[in-house]
């Protein structure tokens, strides 16, 4: 799903770590987990008050977030790739009927009747006589029939035909609109194709991006900003290519009208284009004329299926571009995510409005500092919002909503007290408790950095002492000390810092009892020859210092 993306922000240990993402994936910075004795550890997940390397390593994670979120989309609800069978444009054949789909026994017939297309297309463009072009569109009709109807369309057959260099012939400067509407659907399914296949576009880019240009009609525009979309999902190595060659601004200016179809559409290929990991075409988009305003008018007025779409464009600039989530953070861009995160029951539109979000908070200390203020309305809604997402029961919505306030919580302890005093707390603590794996780590972060205030004038977090027992007799242990045994050496961590802050944080030697009675000196325990040397190094540690040999001999 799309979250297994996104382009997710920062984290670092008990902040998170920004996935999804998108995906994952997360972004957390904050949480300090000091020990006193002979090792310290910083439990944060990427925020910005750390160090700069913990910045550093924040933004890296944000983008290899944004390049999951893609991941994410094609095998979930987002298909990176998407091949076209009603078309664009109501002109066109009338929709593929899923009755006259192809059975596999079936896929041979197909393949044949595909060369046959394209021999017929080769003598149509090679025929010079009366009623050629008609001649020209009806061989295109019946090739994009052919590759419209199977789920999976004969394109190895047609390339092997060699349809290509006839599709791209087909869209000539001063050809009639059919035709070229033809051509691009054409070209889009088999875009839409293998990796190989879609290379096999390389000859017909430029020409597909010539059309996309203002004196385009609007039909054959969009069709061909699909196929551009799906050469663009298709990796870094041909989104480099388009870029080359100057496919990112006719796009963003098909975006800035209030044309449904058309925006979508371009929204979703721009989407492709600028996944990363380079950030520099996010950043080139975000400074086009018009985008910023685009953007937000089409978040603010447009139906659920469009904004999905222009989300996404937000995910990966504010993923990728520190500059796009300058801009962004200071429009009433995050105002507009939480109307429709509170508002909106579509998962496909939740999901990339709860990264862009994310990202936004994670990525600038402007947002966290000047606009997430206590008190004020917007801050507060953005806590309900994101606890009507823990409550979901979608699970990405939880793991989303959750790494989203891990970010939250890693800021001032102004924030820590709006989640904590919120209805979030208690459905973090169930999370933590008997939530799958991917969503109990998730939880695990926010409770962690619920628990320790930010470094001031020493340098050092301190605890945060009610929060931490409330916590702890809450029965967060339990949860913390499942994640000391996953195998996952990051969830580990997190759960033996959080078992450091209890060992030295509750009083009367409780925290010793807890974690006794939960069985965490055997959790510890099992690091003691573990070939990761922090991770033994701080499980030992602890054993020896709360469970040596002159514990329990006062009882």
């Amino acid at each position: 799903m799309a979250d297994e993306h996104a382009a997710t922000p920062k984290r670092d240990p008990i902040k998170n770590h920004g996935l999804l993402s998108l995906s994952l994936n997360s972004s957390h910075v904050k949480f300090t987990s000091f020990f006193t004795c002979l090792f310290e550890l910083s439990l944060v997940d990427f925020r910005f008050e750390l160090s700069l390397l913990i910045g550093n390593t924040a933004a890296q994670k944000r983008k290899q977030n944004a390049v999951s979120v893609g991941k994410e989309r094609r095998e979930a609800l987002f298909r990176t790739k998407r091949l076209c069978r009603a078309g664009v444009s109501t002109d066109t054949d009338a929709p593929i009927d899923d009755n006259d789909m192809m059975i596999e026994e079936e896929q041979s017939i197909l393949e044949s009747q595909t060369t046959s297309a394209v021999q017929e297309l080769n003598l149509a463009v090679t025929f010079q006589g009366k009623g050629a072009v008609q001649k020209k569109v009806n061989a295109l009709r019946e090739l994009r029939r052919l590759l419209s109807k199977s789920e999976f369309p004969p394109v190895e057959t047609a390339i092997k035909s060699g349809a290509i260099p006839l599709l791209a012939q087909c869209l000539s400067f001063g050809s009639h609109d059919e035709q070229l509407l033809e051509a691009a659907w054409c070209l889009t399914n088999i875009a839409a194709g293998k990796p190989e296949e879609t290379r096999a576009l390389l000859p017909a880019l430029p020409l597909l991006i010539a059309h996309i240009g203002e004196k385009s009609s609007v039909p054959v525009a969009e069709q061909c900003a699909w196929a551009l979309g799906n050469v663009a999902g298709e990796g870094e190595e041909l989104r480099q290519i388009l870029i080359s060659q100057g496919a990112l601004l006719p796009l963003a200016k098909m975006m800035l009208p209030n044309k449904g179809s058309t925006v979508r559409t371009a929204a979703w290929a721009l989407s492709n284009l600028i996944k990363g990991p380079d950030p520099k075409a996010a950043t080139e988009l975000i400074e086009v004329d018009g985008v910023v305003e685009a953007i937000l008018r089409h978040l603010r007025k447009s139906d659920d299926e469009l904004a999905t779409e222009i989300a996404w464009v937000v995910v990966y600039l504010s993923a990728l571009s520190t500059v796009a989530t300058s801009i962004l953070v200071k429009t009433d861009l995050l105002q507009l995510l939480v109307e429709r995160l509170a508002s909106s029951n579509s998962l496909q539109l939740l999901i990339p409005v709860l990264r862009s979000l994310g990202n936004l908070i994670a990525g600038d200390a402007y947002t966290t500092n000047a606009i997430l203020v206590p008190g004020h309305q917007i801050t507060d809604n953005i806590i309900s919002a994101l606890s009507k997402c823990l409550n979901s029961e979608h699970r990405v919505l939880k793991k989303e909503a959750a790494w989203v306030l891990s970010n939250i919580a890693a800021g001032s302890v102004g924030h820590k007290q709006l989640i904590y005093k919120s209805e979030a707390v208690a459905l973090l603590v169930e999370l933590l408790l008997t939530a799958p794996f991917d969503i109990k780590k998730e939880a695990a972060y926010v409770v962690g950095n619920l628990c320790v205030a930010p470094a001031e004038g020493s340098g050092r977090s301190t605890l945060i002492f009610d929060h931490l027992v409330s916590f702890v007799r809450s029965g967060c242990v339990r949860g913390f000390i499942d994640l000391v045994r996953s195998a996952d050496i990051e969830a580990a961590r997190l759960g033996l810092q959080f078992l450091e802050l209890v060992l030295r944080g509750m009083p009367n030697g409780e925290g010793q009892k807890l974690v006794e009675r939960e069985d965490g000196i055997d959790a510890m325990e099992r690091f003691q020859f573990h070939e990761n040397e922090d991770l033994r190094n701080m499980a030992n540690q602890l054993v020896d210092k709360y469970f040596g040999e002159d514990y329990g001999v006062d009882e």
